[in-house]
């Protein structure tokens, strides 16, 4: 009230004002680029706001998950509208160059981009204390570094954004290679290492620190296959404090959100005034009347067709088979909802089960669902979760990757069990046969300790599986799902890429076009 009581105030006094001061271009009672990034509050803002796109940008599912042999979609033939047609599209590999949700992830990445340019164009000027010049700028190189990554691997080389865009000329750029955006990522993950400070506190604020920008840049290496830099990296994380949980399922419990398992997470918080809201579950479930069985009485249809309609992500056989006997990530990742179809396609719920063991009942059918990000929550299609980007137990199985790659077999083999006997603590820990059959083991414990946090594509594409992988599942799934089109899971080399927004292409002469669209 405040606030708008001294711009009316101006408005009523500019007839009052001498001829220069009524031509300002910059008022001073307006808020503008000229006169907003001046105090700590200000870039707190500015930096809060370089996040927000992580929020379209970090639960990728669609373009990551649902591309894997991990999750599929719940198939309606009564609703295939738009949106449902491009979803199903990315996960059948018949998505073209219009698809809203492949093109999201680049507009979005470049809309925290240019945000991160903002603050780092005006920040060395502020009047802040060093410490706080320091946080917000590692912050920000952090959230360049961290999108650029994201673009990199889903579209290829991109256009390289390094400054605040001002005007039309410096809008349109040519693709800079994948070399030339690799090593802008790796300079700007390096320099935000070097100016963020580890966490002093757990549970963590939920900002980028040290040890987010060390996984970061591990991963980077990793993807690159510079193994050495990778390990040395990974080994810092420990003595920062991170460390796993006791129990898998209370690492995705809203209690302990930003934990020492969370190396970095994406924020969200319950509430009808906190912008994007996670609504994971009610996507994950089948299309449902009522959810309220499912999530803690609060009743809601997600039938929608649209962006909070259910059947989405929806766990495989392939990755319901990946399980071990006894290992209880099972049971905490993954529930069943029991029930029945209607003539519609849409399900009433009767009952959630274990999905250990589970045999539907006669006259039921069960349907597997992600439970990782079933939580208590009040709000209908708005919980509390946060969305895991990195876990110390994805830096340990990284590392042990790392190791061996480079032949460290007994090193890696003990990270590996490290993880694994939080799952499987009655199990006796694995051995191995040689690097090629550690390698094979490492893959197989990433797969199903990081299910549905979107990691399985890019593992596969790391380990030079995925094409193979991916035309078997998608020829084993084409026997099953009979409405798949002959052309779908016609996975080749142009398949790993993305491609540019078509309407990005038209407008901007020095884009070309990924092979194969």
């Amino acid at each position: 009230m405040k606030r708008y009581f001294y711009i009316l105030l101006a408005a009523f006094a500019m007839p009052l004002a001498s001829c220069k001061n009524a031509l300002e271009l910059v008022p001073e009672d307006q808020v503008s680029g000229a006169n907003f990034f001046k105090t700590t509050a200000d870039f707190t803002q500015a930096i809060n706001a370089a996040y927000n796109p992580l929020r379209t940008v970090g639960p990728d599912y669609y373009t990551g998950e649902m591309r894997s042999d991990n999750t599929h979609y719940e198939f309606n033939p009564a609703i295939q509208g738009t949106a449902v047609k491009m979803r199903m599209d990315i996960a059948d590999f018949t998505n073209d160059a219009s698809n809203n949700y492949s093109n999201q992830i680049y507009y979005d990445s470049y809309k925290g981009i240019s945000r991160a340019n903002i603050v780092l164009a005006r920040v060395d000027q502020a009047d802040i204390s060093e410490d706080e010049r320091s946080n917000f700028k590692g912050q920000a190189l952090f959230l360049r570094a961290f999108y650029y990554f994201k673009l990199v691997r889903y579209f290829g080389g991109v256009p390289l954004y390094l400054q605040e865009v001002i005007n039309e000329t410096d809008a349109f750029l040519p693709r800079s290679s994948q070399e030339e955006v690799y090593n802008q990522i790796i300079t700007d993950a390096t320099s935000a290492i070097e100016l963020l400070a580890p966490p002093t506190t757990f549970p963590q604020s939920g900002y980028a620190s040290k040890g987010s920008a060390t996984m970061l840049l591990a991963d980077i290496y990793a993807t690159l296959k510079q193994y050495d830099r990778a390990e040395t990296l990974l080994l810092t994380l420990e003595p920062m404090g991170y460390g796993l949980l006791n129990n898998y399922a209370d690492v995705f419990s809203t209690v302990n959100k930003n934990s020492r398992e969370s190396i970095f997470e994406v924020q969200f918080m319950q509430g009808l005034e906190t912008g994007v809201q996670s609504n994971f579950i009610y996507i994950f479930l089948p299309k449902c009347y009522n959810t309220a069985l499912v999530t803690y009485g609060v009743p809601t249809n997600n039938t929608a067709t649209e962006a909070n309609g259910g059947g989405w992500n929806t766990p495989t056989q392939d990755i319901i088979n990946a399980y071990e006997p006894g290992d209880t990530r099972l049971e905490a990742s993954i529930g069943i909802a029991e029930g029945n179809y209607d003539g519609s396609y849409y399900f009433t719920l009767s009952a959630q089960r274990s999905i250990v063991n589970y045999q539907a009942p006669e006259g039921k059918t069960g349907v597997p669902f992600i439970k990782k990000y079933l939580n208590p929550h009040t709000d209908v299609l708005n919980t509390d979760d946060n969305w895991p980007v990195y876990r110390f137990a994805d830096a340990l199985l990284l590392l042990a990757e790392a190791q061996n790659e480079q032949g460290k077999m007994q090193e890696a083999l003990a990270n590996l069990n490290r993880v694994r006997s939080r799952a499987m603590p009655r199990i006796s820990p694995l051995a191995t046969n040689g690097q090629e059959d550690l390698r094979e083991l490492i893959l197989h414990e990433r797969r199903v300790e990081l299910a549905f946090e979107n990691h399985r594509w890019f593992d596969l594409i790391r380990a030079g599986e995925i094409i193979g992988v991916m035309n078997a599942y998608g020829t084993k799934l084409k026997e099953t799902h009979t409405y798949l089109l002959p052309g779908s899971y016609q996975v080749d080399e142009a398949k790993l890429l993305y491609p540019l927004p078509f309407a990005e292409v038209g407008v901007n002469p020095e884009l070309i076009q990924n092979p194969g669209y």
